[in-house]
């Protein structure tokens, strides 16, 4: 970060927030909240001024009062607010010497807004309101005044007031709870500003209107993006874990309203089996007395890591208790996992800016990798991550308008749009690769060292890479520091010779080869060079590094031999044609030295160089053809995937369009005959996930026996209302199919599911269905639909499905031009509005659609969301190119496949 922006940004250092006393007053009724903070200040240098943050509050009553031999009392001279930075200046008539204890004292008063960030209000699927709090990550000055920035950690002693009829929740656990009286004792600060507060609203202490105060123990030092608090007509489901390194027995609580409350026994389950795990890895006890997990109707992000109150939207935690949907619990598993991971990294050791947030949330290589996979082995997690953060994070970096892992954060706009892939999946893909490396043994020592030499502390990326360095004895910054402080990654071309192979290492990018201004970076690249040894045992050499530019290895190349075995480095790899082919045709041997992962790696990599431009579309296709008899589904859904971005890319091309669904539909429809559509309790996880893999593969294919059974069945359940012959697991494909293929009256059978849902996944599955219709008159409705009966936190899912269907595709750019104002509006306060702005736009592939995209945001301000737009925009270009380049290449391979036959 420049100085400049710091001085710009960053609030002065003349005082440091030492503990927080906030008291605040929840008005379900009147949508209201209210209070007083008291925020106990060291006062680092001699100063007239203070400055916070402060944003949409009344703030009054100030005073400041200094501690001593003389204390005394001031009212500020001057308040002034800059709303742009979001900040509250208070000038004093006499200056506060360095060294002085300093109290802050300050009434203020918000709204509930319904705007899912502050604190703000949701409704249950039966009316009930409630509120609950979203902080981060700059929102907790909207709702008391605050130092609010991640450096500035101090204690928090929360006192919450509320109607008694209801239920208050904070971080720590609830030390008293007692009904006011309003002549219980003025000398207690709370009652009397209550009774006070009451009284100027002209409210008695009746029978009909009782408050209730409620005092929540003191936390330890914490950011203040990770306060929370909620309040409402809240129920929970209880258990317990006892520490294995202290031997306490802590409670464990999940609550949500009544209508969702039996829905949480598996989200229990998962964080009662993850702390212990976690504080043996971490080597550290949680330190909070409870963890609670609260869910919500209404939720910007999945879910979010306040200390002691896990917060989070009804999909991430709520299952029905007989399903056995496997995506969902996946879902559930992975959400609940990740957040109790930030108990401590991110938690205990938060990152000291914005800059470093991949410090928190570049965990999942812990929290959905190694912790998850002790609770569900036969999850195959190391395996899934490829898909799901590896591959990602690989297409999100591959553009030259992407960013480093660790961005420079000058203002509050840049901080809510880093939250993305690179925050989270190349974060945590660099640090499995690191982890691969050193091993995963030294690499969680590393971790343990690190969180204990910054207990309750922040720290930045070189604490980190200390941590690791100790425990594994290698040098970290050397290998690491470019692969979070540079843009991109590597392509490594390996090319045979009489002796063995050369490597040559250049940036990867989406639009082809960098040119030399883009491809200044050396990476330390982790070769993992797999070969086979004249027993024909497998060695993996992970000591080979490429740490120049180019370098060549001996080796036997007749034997079988790969680059980046386990698919663990950042990088793609691009082989000759014929060698590419070999690799393949070895691995679908059933005694085949490449693993699951490597075959996942080889599929995702010849489509991604092939999109780019490195090679051609026909040796990513040949690859998928010779993989035609694989057996295990994680290998199957890089294919899916990769075979479906090509018809995306090609949607407004007929010709390639069908030929791709017909590839998709002769690959598929065998596994569906061969596994049916009934699932069973003895299904192995891969086989119920095979399943329902290969059936929606095959209606992408428009299988015609397939898309049939699927039509039968919600036949079926339109004319008996019996859902029996749509398994969870099938209700995604079995709606969208229903709609796509139906008319009217299917669409409005879907919206009638999604309006009333038996539960989240269900109503997810039907909202997402909606958008599937071929009809655009049915798509203006289902655009209604969403404008005005869908929550805001839902439009990601229908608008994302509007885009991924062909037939609405250029129908949701234009809808989105037509209700700009509309959108910006729903998602005004949060940062979910800049998902949208790319999900409308970034299926589309032609020249027109890049420049009609372009303009429409040309004068228009985007600074709230410039990141993905410039990265939507890139990405049209790509596709764009990729159908100028290899069209033809793609009907060719097609032609002589099928003379071939």
């Amino acid at each position: 970060m420049s100085s400049s922006a710091e001085v710009d940004y960053r609030l002065p250092t003349n005082v440091k927030p030492t503990a927080y006393h906030v008291t605040v007053r929840t008005d379900l009724v009147d949508s209201k909240f209210d209070g007083i903070v008291v925020i106990d200040l060291d006062v680092k240098k001699d100063t007239s001024k203070l400055v916070f943050n402060a944003a949409n509050l009344r703030l009054s009553n100030i005073t400041l009062t200094i501690s001593g031999a003389k204390s005394s009392s001031f009212t500020p001279a001057s308040i002034d607010f800059d709303k742009t930075m979001e900040r509250c200046t208070l000038g004093f008539p006499e200056s506060v010497p360095a060294g002085a204890k300093a109290h802050l004292k300050i009434a203020y008063e918000g709204e509930l807004t319904d705007a899912l960030m502050g604190y703000y209000k949701s409704v249950s699927g039966e009316g009930e309101v409630y509120a609950l709090t979203q902080f981060e990550p700059t929102a907790a000055r909207r709702v008391f005044p605050c130092w609010d920035e991640p450096l500035l950690k101090a204690t928090f002693s929360v006192t919450m007031i509320s109607r008694a009829d209801t239920v208050s929740l904070s971080n720590t656990t609830a030390e008293s709870e007692d009904i006011f009286d309003p002549n219980a004792g003025k000398s207690d600060d709370t009652v009397a500003w209550l009774s006070e507060k009451l009284a100027s609203l002209g409210v008695t202490q009746g029978e009909s209107e009782k408050w209730k105060i409620t005092r929540f123990a003191e936390s330890p030092p914490m950011s203040t993006y990770l306060v929370a608090f909620a309040n409402g007509r809240f129920e929970y489901v209880e258990s317990s874990y006892t520490s294995p390194l202290s031997g306490k027995t802590r409670p464990l609580r999940a609550y949500a309203t009544k209508d969702m409350v039996d829905k949480l026994q598996f989200a229990l389950y998962v964080k009662e089996k993850a702390l212990p795990l976690y504080e043996k890895v971490f080597d550290i006890e949680y330190p909070l007395p409870k963890l609670d997990t609260l869910v919500a109707h209404d939720f910007d992000s999945g879910a979010m890591e306040n200390w002691g109150l896990i917060t989070g939207r009804t999909s991430c935690f709520a299952l029905d208790p007989n399903s056995e949907d496997l995506r969902t619990k996946k879902e559930i598993a992975n959400t609940q996992c990740h957040e109790v991971a930030h108990m401590w990294f991110g938690n205990i050791a938060t990152m000291e800016w914005w800059d470093n947030l991949y410090l928190n949330e570049g965990e999942p290589i812990m929290g959905e990798v190694i912790i998850l996979g002790e609770i569900f082995p036969e999850w195959n997690l190391h395996s899934a991550f490829i898909t799901a953060h590896h591959k990602y994070a690989l297409d999100v970096d591959d553009n030259l308008s992407s960013h480093p892992v660790e961005v420079e954060c000058p203002d509050a706009n840049m901080v809510n749009q880093i939250f993305d892939g690179l925050s989270y999946s190349k974060a945590a893909s660099v640090l499995r690769m690191l982890s691969s490396y050193v091993g995963e043994e030294k690499f969680l020592k590393g971790v343990s060292i690190y969180l204990k030499k910054h207990l309750f502390a922040n720290s930045v990326t070189r604490d980190l890479w200390e941590g690791i360095q100790e425990a594994s004895g290698i040098d970290v910054p050397k290998m690491m520091d470019n692969w979070v402080k540079k843009i991109g990654f590597p392509v490594l071309t390996v090319t045979e010779t009489s002796t063995g192979i050369h490597i040559h290492q250049d940036r990867f990018l989406g639009t082809g080869p960098a040119q030399p201004k883009d491809n200044e970076t050396i990476w330390t690249v982790p070769l993992s060079l797999l070969t086979v040894d004249g027993k024909g045992n497998v060695v993996i050499n992970k000591d080979e590094v490429l740490d120049q530019r180019e370098k060549s290895i001996s080796l036997d190349v007749n034997k079988p031999w790969k680059i980046n075995a386990g698919t663990v480095t950042f990088c793609r790899v691009l082989y000759r044609p014929d060698r590419l082919v070999a690799i393949g045709r070895e691995a679908a041997k059933a005694s085949s030295p490449f693993s699951i992962e490597d075959r996942m790696g080889l599929v995702d990599d010849a489509f991604a160089l092939s999109k780019a431009g490195y090679s051609e579309v026909s040796s990513a296709l040949a690859l998928t053809d010779v993989l035609r008899n694989e057996s295990e589904y994680l290998v199957w859904e890089s294919i899916r995937r990769n075979l479906a971005l090509i018809r995306s890319v090609w949607w407004e091309d007929t010709n390639i369009a069908n030929l791709i669904e017909g590839f998709l539909a002769e690959l598929f429809t065998p596994l569906v005959d061969k596994l049916g559509y009934e699932y069973s309790s003895q299904d192995s996880a891969d086989t119920r996930e095979l399943r329902t893999l290969a059936i929606e593969g095959a209606t992408s294919g428009k299988s015609p026996k397939v898309v049939e059974e699927l039509r039968s069945r919600f036949s079926h359940y339109m004319i008996t209302g019996d859902d029996s012959k749509i398994p969870p697991e099938l209700q995604i494909v079995t709606y969208a199919v229903a709609v796509r293929e139906g008319g009217r009256a299917e669409w409005e059978g879907v919206k009638k599911i999604a309006l009333q849902p038996k539960n989240p996944a269900t109503g997810i599955a039907a909202r997402r269905a909606l958008a599937r219709t071929q009809d655009l008159d049915i798509a203006k409705d289902t655009w209604k639909f969403m404008m005005e009966d869908v929550r805001t936190q839902d439009l990601y899912y229908m608008v994302g499905t509007l885009g991924v269907n062909p037939s609405t595709r250029r129908f949701l750019a234009e809808q989105f031009k037509a209700d700009y104002e509309l959108l910006d509006k729903k998602f005004e306060g949060n940062y979910g509005f800049q998902d949208i702005v790319a999900i409308s736009f970034r299926n589309l592939s032609a020249d027109k659609d890049y420049e009609e995209t372009a303009q429409f945001f040309k004068d228009r301000n985007t600074e709230k969301y410039k990141m993905k737009l410039d990265q939507t925009l890139e990405d049209i270009q790509v596709r764009s190119a990729w159908v100028k380049r290899s069209t033809e290449d793609i009907r060719k391979w097609f032609t002589s496949r099928k003379s071939a036959l």
